[in-house]
């Protein structure tokens, strides 16, 4: 094995290492609250100003990356910063200072246990999401993949109960099994078609575009690895998701906006445009089968919505429908549609957070944990329930929120390549997206409050409102100035057209 490290290319690892040394830290301080809270907050801080230094450096055309481990020859940990990954990075370490803050209040308000545990774990998840972000090939991906899913299992199992147990059972197995049963001989494929220097290097248009394997092969490999990154949420490998909702809602939000699921279509999408590229996946035809799978999923997770009345499991088949989005834009294979696509991992980052963050709250707070317990808590919660609306209004895809923005590139790729039942799916989730979150804003602004209801205002913690006042602001502000989110992914894409 080589070791080599270069340090004025290297912004990714030191990024890793910084939220590694975060962990250090927070362990060091497991005794003393303030301290340890503070350090956790101030890693993340640091970490987002190097990830903003690396996209600096990337606008700027440098660039930035090493190989740190190299296993054998064309196998290796090896790092590389480019468009989707700086997006990717972005949105995780840039919320992670957030929802540090809103952990910080939640976490107090519940006097909850095994809090050095969870800041630590924590941590290295997103030095996990940073080390896959910037990932230079689908090796290196994937030992970060599985470090995420590890890192995460005592996140979700915190509370300890028999219920927290199944569910962090559920989630460990779907995740791991799904990449070691699907991606990993996806892998195999994959090498062995990349040709004669097997390689598993991330390429621009796509490394197996000139492989000479056989369609069945290819097809075959393309298929197991979309598979294989069950954190996507398409169905049916998705139930692991509302599984999770034990969680505390920090969590919550780490697993729906920030980290795991978010990590499942940033795999998808270096697969499709750095794997096998678009060009090969029209010649093979194979993406039409994420296409439906993503539709299918936007529809049914819509309609599992609307029947729930617990408010975090509502979320999360919002969650599922609303990350196949994602996977619709890139398996249109319509360069606007892959804007569309990959922009709104960042867009739907920022609104869900806030919708996690405004249902943490009212568990703080209310502690109200069904829709159906939510008549005239708006009155009493004005600036949680405003987030909230702010965040629901974005997931319908109405303006002046980011959710529109997304939603725009995603119809215009469908137009362009004449996918008229796209647009039908479109239609009918933005209909259902409308049915699942506008009575709750309803509920919460227009009806009485029950009888025996304290009066007076009672919203959460600080740190909590000041968290989800925050990504409320960054949901708007988003619509206005798209151009950060939506610039990286055209370069993704390769779209060249002019703006919509």
């Amino acid at each position: 094995m080589i070791l080599a490290f270069d340090l004025l290319a290297s912004g990714p690892s030191v990024s890793i290492g910084i939220c590694l040394l975060g962990v250090l830290g927070i362990l060091a301080t497991r005794r003393m609250p303030n301290v340890r809270e503070g350090v956790s907050l101030t890693t993340a801080v640091v970490n987002f100003g190097l990830v903003l230094w690396m996209y600096g450096r990337f606008q700027a055309g440098e660039t930035l990356g090493s190989t740190l481990l190299e296993i054998v020859p064309g196998l290796e940990i090896g790092f590389r910063v480019d468009a989707l990954g700086i997006l990717f990075a972005l949105v995780a370490s840039g919320l992670w200072i957030l929802n540090t803050l809103y952990s910080i209040g939640y976490m107090r308000a519940h006097e909850e246990p095994r809090q050095t545990r969870f800041y630590s774990c924590f941590a290295i998840a997103i030095a996990a999401c940073m080390g896959a972000a910037f990932s230079s090939n689908l090796f290196s991906m994937f030992a970060f993949y599985e470090l995420l899913t590890i890192c995460t299992y005592p996140l979700v199992i915190h509370a300890q109960t028999d219920t927290a147990r199944a569910g962090a059972k559920r989630y460990v197995t779907y995740l791991l099994g799904a990449s070691l049963c699907f991606l990993l001989p996806a892998m195999f494929l994959i090498w062995q078609a990349s040709g004669a220097v097997p390689s598993l290097q991330f390429a621009e248009g796509g490394l197996l575009a000139s492989s000479t394997a056989s369609g069945f092969t290819l097809g075959l490999a393309f298929l197991l690895a979309v598979a294989g990154l069950a954190k996507c949420g398409v169905m049916p490998l998705h139930s692991w998701l509302p599984a999770a909702m034990v969680a505390p809602t920090p969590v919550s939000a780490l697993l729906h906006a920030v980290a795991v699921v978010k990590m499942g279509v940033f795999g998808v999408c270096r697969i499709v445009f750095h794997v096998f590229g678009v060009d090969l996946l029209g010649r093979l035809g194979v993406a039409d089968v994420l296409l439906y799978a993503a539709c299918f999923t936007i529809v049914v997770g819509s309609l599992v919505a609307l029947v729930q009345d617990n408010l975090k499991r509502r979320l999360a088949y919002s969650t599922i429908s609303q990350l196949s989005y994602i996977l619709l834009g890139v398996a249109l294979l319509a360069p606007a549609a892959g804007v569309g696509g990959v922009a709104h991992i960042g867009f739907h980052a920022v609104s869900k957070i806030t919708l996690f963050f405004a249902a943490g709250a009212i568990y703080v707070a209310a502690h109200k944990t069904k829709v159906s317990e939510l008549d005239g808590i708006g009155r009493r919660m004005p600036i949680t329930m405003a987030a909230f609306t702010i965040g629901a209004l974005s997931m319908i895809g109405l303006p002046p929120t980011a959710g529109i923005v997304s939603k725009w590139w995603l119809v215009r790729g469908a137009v362009e390549v004449e996918q008229w039942p796209v647009l039908a799916v479109l239609l009918i989730s933005t209909l259902l997206n409308a049915g699942y979150f506008l009575p709750i804003v309803w509920r919460a602004f227009f009806r009485p409050s029950p009888e025996g209801t304290p009066s007076g205002l009672k919203e959460a913690p600080l740190p909590c409102v000041i968290a989800l006042s925050g990504t409320a602001l960054l949901t708007l502000l988003c619509f206005f100035y798209p151009d950060l989110f939506v610039d990286l992914a055209a370069e993704v894409a390769g779209y060249e057209g002019g703006r919509p």
